[in-house]
């Protein structure tokens, strides 16, 4: 399967430089945010969000080279991004991330907080810095977009009854739209037109669904070392994503199951059980194919090149990490 690292092998000397930039932005002020930024910006993330970012900026400059403002996006790309895991992981008292302790678990809650709020605030204040009032408003969206996906996710736990689209929605809000709008982000400081700059959004639309679709088949088929944290840990916590959605149509069971959110002992073995033994990984397979097909159509009037093949080549990987 392609690393990451090969992948943005185009940007890769672009993504040291910036999480050595993170360490020093956010970790200047204070020595327990420089011990947090040290520990979020040190992890061995995909860095995935700044790298699309990167490699539109790379693909788009007439000479191949990243302005300081197209660096400065990725930057507080990379900022949002963080801050909204940090926040996730207080709020679903996640103990791992990417395999590590999270930083709630190391440094405790006050801190875990106080962090994720300083990154937003710091990632407006660098946004505000880039006079551009498009650019702006694009990812001050994102931002609401992210507290709106966690507050649709907390009131939609263990009901049985919703469907894709509100599941696609919510994935939208929680994964696609920072990967949206930063693309389009991307174009809009590359002063390209509306139309191309509507076709990175979509680009990074489906490439985010596609993404986050993956990452819920994985719930149910990846090994506690691969994710990082319990197989099954969605399901357990009641967020119901595409394969229980679809296995709910095949299994009137699993519906018993979740409403009574897993009270009994085996409940939550007998659950996934009936899940992988529907259709219901198969058929979320087919809607993440579909969303990462659909994200290389956009990329059209992309010029070609590396940066414009390793986009290409992500959608592949998105899906490789199925198999």
């Amino acid at each position: 399967m392609t690393s990451t690292t090969s992948l943005f092998s185009p940007v890769e000397a672009d993504l040291r430089l910036l999480t050595e930039n993170l360490k020093q932005l956010v970790g200047a002020r204070h020595p327990i945010l420089f011990a947090a930024a040290e520990y979020l910006f040190g992890a061995k993330g995909k860095r995935m969000r700044p790298a699309i970012v990167l490699l539109l900026s790379r693909a788009l400059s007439p000479d191949g080279e990243i302005t300081p403002r197209h660096r400065r996006l990725a930057e507080i790309t990379e900022m949002i991004h963080t801050a909204s895991l940090v926040h996730d992981d207080v709020v679903d008292e996640s103990e791992l991330r990417r395999g590590v302790p999270t930083v709630h678990s190391r440094f405790g809650n006050r801190v875990a907080v106080l962090a994720g709020d300083f990154l937003f605030a710091q990632s407006s204040w660098y946004l505000a810095n880039l006079d551009n009032l498009e650019v702006v408003k694009l990812l001050s969206e994102v931002i609401m977009n992210l507290a709106e996906g966690e507050i649709q996710q907390g009131l939609n736990r263990f009901d049985s009854s919703l469907g894709i689209e509100a599941y696609l929605e919510k994935s939208y809000y929680k994964t696609a739209s920072l990967i949206a709008n930063s693309s389009k982000a991307a174009g809009i400081l590359s002063e390209v037109d509306a139309e191309l700059a509507e076709n990175f959004y979509q680009y990074g639309r489906q490439i985010g669904l596609a993404f986050q679709i993956v990452d819920d088949i994985l719930d149910f088929t990846g090994s506690t070392d691969v994710l990082g944290k319990n197989a099954g840990s969605d399901l357990s916590s009641g967020n119901l994503t595409a394969p229980t959605l679809y296995a709910l149509e095949e299994k009137p069971y699993l519906e018993v199951l979740i409403e009574r959110e897993f009270a009994e002992e085996e409940d939550l073995a007998e659950a996934i059980a009936l899940i992988k033994d529907s259709n219901g990984i198969p058929r979320a397979r087919e809607l993440a194919a579909f969303h990462a097909q659909d994200a290389v159509k956009h990329l059209e009037g992309l010029p070609p090149g590396e940066c414009h093949q390793a986009l290409v080549n992500l959608a592949d990987y998105v899906l490789s990490r199925l198999y």
